[in-house]
């Protein structure tokens, strides 16, 4: 607007300047200037400054025509300002919505052949194009103003006719059929209107198209359009079918208006429903001839889409457009990518299943033999498509079909683009097998994979599992987590699958990977979630123990395993001061592992190490309890530790008698340890007795336990030969009460018959027993009167005065003995033997 009032304004200042007799420069110049100011203001919607202006403009123009030049040179451009201001008045009046002005205008431009012969080419397509312009605008307004447009377009066609194609790249020709095909469509709506497919474009006074080009296209076009619209499909098929060779023998293939020829073609064959090789053939031409664009490619697409009933048809399509992305020139858009995703989404929409798959194999092998490179992108959006049509299907139950679709990402052309995802492919299709009961088919196509993927090995599973196949399952359940892609969650779901059969042995291997997956520290819940574990393994594994058919051996060695990965656990949570947490677990745990070895004793036979870990771990696990409390240990716990502790060291001396027995030798470190452990022990009940000295029953079976230790202790040290620790032990025993002859008599028949035992030591048990019975008032007089005839021959043999002395001291001890116990004539034989011994030496 602005601009327009500038020029106004210019104009003004000019005219005003001028004198009252301008030469005919000064009348050519203000004449244009106030043209194009009149346009400028029309385009402003200034109509009253626009008229303004023409009507000064009118006043040069009759200047102008009174004017006569003499010279050759002055008449064009004198001709060619008139007209142009009669243009210029046409175009104003069109603004303005006087058609009838603008009309009259036109056809005074039109038969002013005179001037008309003295314009340049450039004028003459200007004023064409005007003509042109208000031929088109009264189309778009209404089809039945078609008569009314073909006298614009013949004006302006006129203007064009003599001159000559070729014109200097003046782009005449361009204009001339722009103007021709304007003036068809006026043909082919008229047509329509008439409903007289009979009626002829020379009806309109159309024309002709002086080149040989536009000759033979003649009024076809209009006539093909007409016949369409009409339904009159096979005219309209003839008529194209006339015309589309003469359009593929021109020059300009690529023309958007033969374009529109061929898409007129296929929209008819469509209609008239031909055979898929005509529509075919049709649809090669578009592809031929078309701009490899966006655009362009999403309006075939479209097309395709609505033929989704012709799958062949649609595959051939795509096919053919492949094969001219792959021939692209370089530089061009590469669209194969979304071909391939179109032809998937297609044939994922069809009904006849095996006939989409054949199709997509077609595809894919066009495309692999292309050699065509997708994008990581391109490639993964053709399997995502791909995985969520097998979805669909495996959502709605059809196992087969699923894999159909997933294996569809096996083909070669993945495999080269897209090899990590061609074993999830697989893996997706054995699941569906799985699904189906077909499991055999499902190992068969999980064997395509790397077995190195966890993955993998989780779908293995899964076919041994649903086989009843109990080895291989487990082996693949350790292969998952040896896998450097190993999931926690595969071992989760593996446990929920188990859970549900029969396969013990299968769910006990599960737990225990899952066991070995928590990173136990000072996490509480990782604590409390492994004790439930084992809580779990552990009841799996007594479980198991019941079946005749069990590896009994190979259980309980598991069993024992998973208490010792108990008592580390108790024993952490201990020193962090965290018991609490797992306080139930661990008076669970130590029950199980009591009631376990007590069972063990009577049934597992050849398991004597294993039971007596079993009792060293109920005793640690109840001394945690027991430390972890802020009460002490009641009575029936505390037998329950000592008798865990007595029978834990138990077991290892009959494992070691056993061996004994067999090899009749043992390794010395193993006898040194066990008397290590008896010592240990020793302590241990000592110190669970000193806190319940109050209770004489525990007190009386502690001290028992004790003794009988020290038995084992002494049976251990004499196998050693270690003869110092024997007379150590045999001290001991002095101080531990009345109990201790018992104890005095099982060490003295273990000397007894010891060879190498050396006679001091024996002499020294002997007098400990002696001592011990008649300080306690504990005698046997039958053992009594033996141990007395050793000792004394002990003595006597040596024949020295102290042992003289000593053995009299003895044969006191008997005289009191004798007059205790007047009937013992065992005490009374021995001191006749005795005395007749002493006088005789």
């Amino acid at each position: 607007m602005q601009i327009s009032m500038v020029r106004y304004a210019a104009f003004r200042l000019i005219e005003a300047s001028l004198e009252p007799k301008p030469g005919v420069e000064t009348l050519l110049h203000i004449l244009q200037l106030a043209c194009k100011t009149g346009l400028s203001l029309s385009e402003a919607s200034n109509n009253a400054g626009a008229g303004s202006v023409l009507t000064s403009a009118a006043r040069f123009e009759e200047m102008l025509r009174a004017m006569q030049s003499s010279e050759d040179t002055q008449q064009g451009p004198m001709a060619s300002a008139v007209l142009m201001y009669l243009c210029s008045r046409m175009e104003v009046a069109w603004n303005e919505g006087n058609h009838t002005l603008a009309e009259f205008m036109s056809k005074k431009i039109a038969d002013d052949s005179q001037r008309l012969a003295l314009l340049t080419a450039p004028v003459k397509k200007y004023i064409a194009l005007k003509f042109h312009n208000i031929g088109r605008s009264l189309l778009n307004d209404d089809s039945k103003h078609a008569p009314d447009a073909v006298g614009w377009l013949q004006r302006g066609f006129a203007l064009l006719d003599k001159l000559p194609d070729d014109d200097s790249g003046s782009g005449i020709s361009e204009v001339k059929v722009t103007i021709f095909l304007a003036c068809d469509l006026c043909v082919g709506l008229r047509l329509v209107d008439a409903v007289s497919p009979d009626v002829d474009a020379a009806d309109f006074g159309l024309v002709v198209l002086p080149t040989a080009q536009v000759n033979k296209l003649s009024n076809k076009p209009a006539t093909a359009r007409a016949y369409f619209i009409t339904e009159s499909y096979d005219r309209a098929e003839a008529v194209l079918d006339e015309l589309i060779p003469v359009v593929e023998a021109t020059g300009n293939k690529a023309n958007p208006q033969y374009q529109e020829l061929r898409w007129l073609r296929l929209t008819v064959l469509k209609r008239r429903k031909a055979s898929e090789s005509t529509l075919l053939d049709a649809f090669k031409a578009i592809v031929d001839h078309t701009g490899w664009s966006e655009a362009n490619l999403t309006d075939i697409l479209q097309e395709l889409r609505a033929l989704a009933t012709h799958s062949t048809l649609v595959a051939q399509v795509h096919k053919h457009c492949i094969r001219r992305a792959v021939k692209q020139k370089e530089g061009e858009p590469d669209f194969t990518d979304r071909l391939a995703l179109s032809i998937i989404f297609h044939c994922s929409k069809d009904d006849n299943h095996s006939r989409a798959l054949r199709i997509l194999d077609e595809v894919f092998t066009l495309l692999s033999e292309t050699d065509v490179d997708f994008s990581r992108a391109s490639v993964t959006a053709c399997l995502t498509l791909l995985w969520q049509t097998g979805g669909r299907y495996y959502k709605a139950k059809k196992w087969t079909q699923a894999a159909d679709w997933f294996l569809v990402g096996t083909h070669s052309f993945f495999k080269k683009n897209a090899p990590s995802c061609t074993a999830k492919c697989f893996r997706k299709a054995a699941l569906c097998y799985i699904e189906q009961r077909e499991y055999a088919k499902a190992s068969t196509i999980i064997r395509h994979c790397p077995m190195d993927e966890a993955a993998t090995q989780y779908i293995v599973f899964l076919t041994a599992f649903h086989q009843g196949l109990e080895d291989e399952a487990i082996r693949a359940i350790k292969d998952i987590q040896a896998a450097p892609d190993f999931d926690r969650r595969m071992l989760l779901l593996a446990t929920q699958i188990s859970h549900r059969s029969e396969l013990k042995r299968v769910l006990l291997v599960v737990l225990e990977g899952l066991l070995k997956t928590l990173k136990l520290g000072s996490n509480g819940e990782i604590v409390v979630e492994a004790m439930a574990l084992l809580r779990c393994i552990i009841k799996l594994i007594l479980g198991l123990l019941v079946d005749p058919l069990a590896n009994r051996g190979a259980l309980i060695d598991t069993l024992v395993s998973h208490f010792r990965t108990a008592k580390i656990l108790a024993l952490s949570a201990l020193e962090q001061k965290a018991v609490s947490l797992i306080q139930k677990d661990i008076s669970w745990l130590w029950r199980t592992a009591y009631n376990c070895a007590v069972q063990g004793c009577s049934e597992w036979e050849g398991c004597g190490e294993q039971i007596s870990e079993l009792f060293d771990m109920a005793r640690i696990l109840l001394d945690t309890c027991w430390k972890s409390s802020p009460l002490d240990i009641d009575k029936e716990s505390c037998v329950y530790l000592v008798n865990s502790i007595f029978a834990a060291v138990t077991g290892r001396v009959f494992s070691a008698r056993e061996m004994i027995s067999a090899t009749g030798r043992i390794d010395d470190q193993h006898l040194r340890k066990i008397i290590e452990d008896i010592g240990e022990s020793k302590t241990a009940i000592r110190e669970v007795l000193s806190k319940h000295a109050s209770d004489d029953d525990k007190g009386d079976r502690g001290e028992y336990i004790l003794h009988v230790l020290r038995v084992f202790e002494m049976e251990f040290l004499i196998q050693l030969k270690d003869w110092e620790r024997v007379s150590a032990v045999i001290k001991e025993v002095v101080k531990s009460g009345p109990m201790a002859v018992g104890t005095y008599e099982a060490f003295a028949d273990l000397l007894w018959v010891a060879a190498d035992c050396p006679v001091q030591v024996l002499q020294e048990c002997l007098e400990a027993i002696l001592n011990a019975s008649l300080e306690h008032e504990s005698l046997s007089v039958e053992r009594f009167a033996r141990w007395l005839r050793a000792i004394c021959t002990i003595i006597l043999s040596r024949n020295s005065p102290e042992d003289r002395t000593k053995a009299v001291g003895y044969i006191e001890h008997a005289v009191s003995v004798i007059q205790e116990y007047d009937s013992a004539k065992e005490i009374s034989d021995t001191y006749t033997h005795l005395l007749a011994r002493y006088r005789l030496e």
